[in-house]
């Protein structure tokens, strides 16, 4: 993936549930999406099925509130210059990178509080 067309493009969208299994039967059931499972905290779906990569990840309390927000995933060519430009220009690091299957990541609250994550390999 790491071609400079898809640099700071939004990639990735992934939603909170309370129960994973439920959701993929959900969307499965009602739009024919297509699934992956990472685990049983974790399953993506595909572009070719539901218009955008994305995945449903274990959500706790703030699911159950009512309070947790799609999470946007941009793409980076280069995660650590994202970083520092994301940095530099006043927004915080919500979440360290870490490292997934596939790539690494971090998270960030822009200036306005939304999070947002940026993933590269």
């Amino acid at each position: 993936m790491s071609h400079s067309v898809h640099h700071h493009k939004i990639n990735y969208i992934e939603f909170a549930a309370a129960d994973v299994a439920r959701a993929k039967k959900f969307y499965a059931q009602a739009f024919g999406w297509s699934f992956q499972d990472w685990g049983p905290e974790y399953v993506s779906f595909d572009a070719a099925s539901a218009g955008i990569d994305g995945g449903f990840r274990k959500a706790g309390a703030e699911q159950a509130s009512g309070d947790a927000a799609p999470l946007i995933v941009l793409y980076s060519a280069d995660l650590k210059e994202t970083e520092a430009a994301i940095v530099a220009a006043g927004s915080r690091i919500t979440v360290p990178t870490y490292e997934f299957p596939g790539g690494r990541r971090f998270h960030f609250s822009d200036s306005v509080g939304n999070v947002l994550a940026v993933w590269s390999e």
